[in-house]
């Protein structure tokens, strides 16, 4: 039997997967045939047992290899229960807060029929988490799943070319795609996929207006640069926020710094001299009230902050936070009905589907 040569550097198990689960796809083995035996397959692969043993077990795990011993092999066809199988594409789920509850809510949502959720396999560990979203693109894409629930990924540069990449990739496959809390484009340009969050403008809107009603009068707004668009959708909501009082001659003032600099943040501080930070988000505000409890600035004495999501720590932190809370549960529920809808109408118009937020005030604004 001739060896099958590798196209790619991953780890060679990887590859032998991705061969046999192709050949699968595509029919090549009925249901009930058998595969070819661990030694043919060491053999074409030019593999240990071990790692043939590795791809045959993966493949067995999801339901689309049966291993009998003393037997062999045999292809399956693996159980859909007459419902869909949908792929997460969420390359900060463990890091980000918002989006655990939200897969929750996708998960627990009654709306339609059955449905899995396939959370993906980690190829490579300790590859770069742009390798990774693309490895778990192309696995979907070999899963044939009815849709991919895709937030794009951000805080690198390379994010917006590995985001088009991902998208044009199961465009290619004919999987429908629903964008979670973020679009591939800079607001206020528009991609052509749906997009289920809340209206972060109107968000960045309310925060700002709460701290000139708590009596700031120069406000700054903190993100990180490369940052996701809603970043930019919530910094025009500020810069709204500021021009509608042009009785109190506020200034506008966008910074895009690393929360965690100590010189940085020193340098906004003697700058602008704020009264008020709107911050991106939650995780920016933690940051930037430990460093300015280190440059032995008060809060919310000497400046009022705020940031957005309202994950968890937000009632923790020494100065609980005020901030902008997500229905993170409901979120998932609407994503899941736009993504049934965008399944049985793939020519239907992209659509915004925003879900009500409301400002919970603590004690960094008071």
């Amino acid at each position: 039997m001739a060896t099958t040569k590798r196209l790619d550097s991953g780890p060679k198990y990887k590859f032998i997967y991705t061969t046999l689960l192709k050949s699968l796809r595509n029919g090549e083995y009925e249901a009930g045939s058998k595969l070819p035996s661990e030694n043919e397959l060491v053999e074409q692969f030019g593999a240990s047992r071990p790692t043939v043993g590795r791809a045959l077990a993966q493949l067995e795990t999801e339901g689309l290899v049966e291993r009998r011993a003393g037997s062999g092999t045999f292809a399956r066809v693996p159980e859909r229960r007459d419902g869909f199988i949908f792929g997460l594409l969420i390359p900060e789920l463990g890091a980000t807060e918002i989006f655990e509850p939200i897969c929750r809510g996708i998960s627990m949502a009654r709306v339609g029929g059955h449905h899995d959720l396939l959370w993906g396999p980690t190829f490579s560990p300790g590859a770069s988490e742009e390798a990774q979203a693309e490895d778990l693109c192309r696995y979907y894409i070999q899963r044939g799943v009815t849709g991919v629930f895709f937030a794009p990924m951000e805080l690198t540069q390379a994010k917006d070319e590995v985001n088009r990449r991902i998208t044009a990739a199961l465009d290619a496959a004919n999987i429908p795609i629903v964008l979670l809390d973020r679009d591939i484009c800079d607001f206020p340009d528009r991609s052509r996929y749906d997009l289920v969050g809340i209206d972060n403008r109107r968000a960045g809107f309310v925060v700002t207006e709460h701290l000139i009603e708590s009596g700031a009068r120069r406000i700054a707004f903190l993100g990180r640069p490369n940052s996701a668009p809603t970043v930019s959708a919530r910094a025009m909501g500020y810069g709204d926020a500021i021009r509608k009082h042009p009785d109190l001659h506020l200034e506008e003032s966008v910074v895009l710094s690393d929360p965690t600099d100590l010189p940085l943040v020193r340098d906004m501080m003697d700058r602008i001299q704020p009264d008020g930070v709107v911050c991106a988000n939650d995780f920016t505000a933690g940051q930037l009230m430990t460093s300015l409890s280190s440059l032995g600035f008060r809060v919310p004495s000497q400046v009022k902050v705020a940031g957005m999501d309202d994950i968890r720590y937000a009632t923790i932190l020494q100065t609980p936070l005020t901030t902008i809370h997500q229905p993170c549960l409901d979120l998932g529920a609407a994503a899941l009905g736009a993504m049934l809808d965008r399944a049985s109408n793939p020519q239907m118009p992209a659509r915004d589907v925003n879900v009500n937020f409301h400002l919970v005030v603590r004690e960094s604004t008071r």
